[in-house]
Order: C-alpha cells, then structure tokens, then sequence
C-alpha cells in the first residue's frame, strides 16, 4: 500500500484502491474458528451449488458465522463463464436500483458503491442511474478474490443420493466421476436451477439450428443479414432483440401475446421493510394471490431496454400476436401468426422459464417427495396457475418439505435459492433484492442444524471442567485484606 500526503490539504490519500475495504475487515476483526465437529467419512459441511454472486455471498457468510468445510461448485469453464453476467445476460444495465444492499452482508465498504467509487470516483458513481453489467461482473469478481472465496469449477453436479444425515454427492469433476460427502447443500444456481427453458411448443418441432432460447449462448454475428423473430416481451426478450441489431441482423420481429407490453410493476409496491421481511409469513392465500397477479400482469421490461430496439427502423413490434404454427421449409422458420405468414431465417424464444424440481436429474432420487404448492395449496377456481403450482413449497429457510412427513427427512438439508422460491418468498430469489433477507436466514438455519444435531459433543465441549484457569491466586494474594489480631487488656 502506498499513502500519499497531501501538503495542501492536510489529508491523507491512498494509491489502494481497496484500503476502505482492508480497513473494514480489520476492524470487523478475524474470523471465527470453525466450530462444527468432523464427522468421520463427511467431506463438506455445506456445498454450495453455484459460484457466481449468489454462492460468493454465502460462502463469505458462512465463514463469519464460524461455519468451515464449505466448498462452492460450478460446473462452468471458469469464472469468465460462471453465472449470467459476461455470458447469457445482454442487458446494459441491471434491472435493480443501484443502491440495493446486496453481497456486503452490511458492511458498507465491500458494497458496489464503495467498489466504483474508489475506483471512478463518488461522482462517477452519482451519475449512474442503474449498475452497468459487465461493471457489475467485474465488482463480483473482485468480491470473490478479495474475500479469498475459492470456487472449483468444471464441476458438475450429477445426482444427489441422500443417505441417513448427509448426502453423497456424485460430480464429474473435469470430466471424472467422483463422489464427495456433504451435510448440507444450497442451490445458488440461477434461473433453471429447478427447472429449465421454457422452449414454446411451437418451436419444438423445429430444427435445433433454427431456434434458441436466451438461456442458450447464441452467435448473433451469425445473424448478422439475416431476419429474426423474438417471440416473447419480458426483458430478456428485447434484450436478445437489441444484441441482434446491434449485429447486423437486417431486421428482427418481436411477437408479444399481450395486447399491450406489460409495464405496471406490481412486485415493487411490496418493496418496503414491512412487506419485504414478513412476506414468508403471510398466508398461502396471500402469497399464491400475489403470485398470480404477477404472472397475470406479466413481467415488465424496463424502458431502456425497449428504448435500445425502437432506435431501430429495422425493429419491428408485433402485439397481441402468439405463433398458431411454425414448420421448417429448407432452412428458413415458416410461421403462421393469427392470418399473416412470415418467414424467418432464426428464433429466439425469450419465453423465460419453467420451474420443475420433477424435471432436474441431479433430484431425480427423490424429487417425487418434494412438496409442491399443489400439494399443499388448492387455488380458486379463478387464480388457477399450473406453472406456478409444480414450484417447491419451501420452508422458512428456503428448504424443501417433505410431500409426506417422515418419508424424506433429509429435504430440510438441501435450501434453494433460486427463482424457485418465488411463490413462497415474493421475489426473483437469486436476485439482488433477495440477499438483506434471506441469506442472514439460510445461514442461521444451517448453524442452528449443525449445531443441534451435534449438541451432545457441543454440550461436552462448554460444560467441560477440564478448563485452565486464566491465573492463580497469586496473582492478587498480597492484596488479601488480613485482619490484625487484637491486643488483651488485663
């Protein structure tokens, strides 16, 4: 580190970019010691599925909880391809508000804020009106080495096989099978992590090399002169659109179902403190009617992101306008949509996706045990929602339930945090708005399991007598008040 003094000012300045943050840990002091006992035959203690933000954050709040044996997993290349944020993410800026807590765990100096302000300045800072996001890509990576958060990557997840109180974990590690033990597990494995794509029927008849979904990584420069469809409205649609003309595709089509784009964010008035921590308590009725709603209303883009497609005359918006038929002729897309007939050379479907832990190998052993909200929840006849009904019906600490009590007592070890919490929780939970609230409480949950199913050592451990004293008695012997022997009188 560097310092500079500044003669004029009488203040000291830094060439360290990360003096704040250096400083903020130094006086938030060492880390506990990790306090759960080994368990023989066990690997991890907890393994988080899922290294990009969402995995980071918990693995730093778990180290400061005094939770050790944590190993975070991705089966992506590298950190470069790890999450959404340099590879399926085409958005210029982040949906959120840029003053959002999020992986600082309350601890101002490691917040995105401070991270561009030391680095473009408070002004700098002032003048963006959303977080860029490959700004945002470059702050998680710095919060990951910084923090010294190791995450092993080209690690797949294969198949769960839970055993009496922990879970055998079959990888492909680098291409190799291996097995590894583990207590506990949270997925923080983004927006298909119980689920997938939802790929429209009516592009599923079609060749592979016609149509992608915006989950898929997709060569726009391989659009470049040609026609495009987008079918979809939501975000990730006209942000695909956008990617598209930016590359030079001679024109691109958006089909929207809606009459109208969706553009009243209902999610957003439920924001405040009060709604916003006591949501995972409100009646089924309430949270299913809220989730409904949403769906009902749809997912509103924001304006910059239709903004980037309407600068171009070569875009071209399509409402109330849902694809009847489409079938491949040569290899070009052939689509039917109410009476009008297009063609396409390519389809991209920004149709967001389903959520299904039935549908995910890695729970194929006993995904027929999870609750649903079907199973524990009956819709009126008028807010019916299929899609949301095969959602986990999760626990206060995003763990899955037991369909039927006491035939898979192991589900409360597994916690989720990914979108598949939204029914349950209110939100896009993997998000940054999802962080404040439900992180502190998965990681409270896990300490307060470890901690209780070893009680019995734990209980040995603080009611052991066995203690050395700090200091003996002839530490303070001199200063013994002696009361003096009185004198006889005769």
């Amino acid at each position: 580190m560097t310092l500079i003094s500044s003669s004029n000012t009488d203040m000291t300045t830094t060439t360290d970019l990360d003096f704040a943050a250096r400083e903020a840990l130094r006086l938030l002091g060492p880390d506990p010691e990790n306090w759960v006992s080994d368990r023989p035959g066990i690997d991890h203690n907890v393994t988080i599925v899922g290294g990009s933000g969402s995995g980071s954050t918990f693995a730093f709040a778990l180290r400061r909880a005094g939770i050790g044996r944590v190993t975070v997993i991705d089966e992506a290349e590298d950190e470069t391809h790890a999450g959404v944020w340099l590879t399926r993410a085409r958005m210029k800026k982040l949906r959120t508000p840029k003053n959002l807590p999020g992986p600082e765990l309350g601890i101002p100096a490691l917040s995105f804020q401070a991270w561009y302000e030391a680095r473009h300045g408070v002004e700098a800072y002032a003048a963006i009106d959303r977080i860029p996001r490959v700004a945002w890509a470059e702050y998680l990576s710095w919060y990951r080495h910084f923090l010294g958060i190791p995450v092993r990557y080209q690690t797949k997840l294969v198949r769960i096989e839970p055993d009496a109180d922990f879970f055998r974990l079959h990888l492909e590690v680098n291409g190799v099978a291996q097995v590894e033990t583990t207590r506990k597990i949270i997925f923080a494995n983004g927006v298909a992590g119980t689920g997938g794509p939802n790929i429209p029927p009516v592009l599923a008849s079609l060749p592979r090399t016609l149509y992608a979904h915006t989950a898929d990584a997709i060569d726009f420069n391989n659009l470049r002169g040609k026609t495009v469809a987008v079918l979809g409205a939501a975000a990730s649609a006209f942000d695909a659109a956008g990617v598209a003309l930016e590359s030079g595709a001679k024109a691109v089509h958006l089909f929207a179902r809606r009459p109208a784009i969706a553009s009243v964010p209902v999610n957003r008035v439920r924001g405040y403190p009060g709604a916003y921590y006591n949501y995972p308590q409100l009646p089924d009725a309430a949270r299913w009617f809220q989730a409904w709603r949403f769906n009902q209303v749809g997912s509103t883009p924001p304006p910059d992101a239709i903004e980037r497609v309407i600068a171009f005359s070569n875009f071209h918006l399509h409402l109330s306008a849902p694809w009847k038929s489409a079938r491949n002729q040569g290899d070009r897309i052939v689509a039917q949509v109410n009476d009008d007939v297009f063609e396409f050379d390519f389809a991209i479907a920004g149709t967001g996706y389903f959520v299904d832990p039935t549908k995910r190998p890695e729970l194929a052993e006993f995904a027929h045990h999870i609750a649903l909200w079907r199973d524990r929840y009956e819709a009126p006849a008028d807010q019916r929602d299929e899609r949301l009904s095969t959602h986990p019906y999760l626990g206060s600490a995003h763990e899955y339930q037991e369909k039927v009590p006491g035939n898979a007592p192991y589900l409360k070890d597994i916690h989720v945090f990914n979108p598949a919490g939204f029914v349950s929780f209110g939100l896009p939970i993997g998000d940054v708005p999802s962080i404040r609230r439900d992180v502190p409480a998965i990681v409270a949950r896990i300490s307060h399991d470890l901690f209780f199913a070893d009680w019995s050592l734990h209980e040995a451990r603080i009611a052991n007598g066995n203690i050395s004293p700090d200091f003996d008695t002839l530490l303070y012997a001199d200063a013994v008040w002696q009361q003096q022997a009185k004198v006889a009188v005769s």
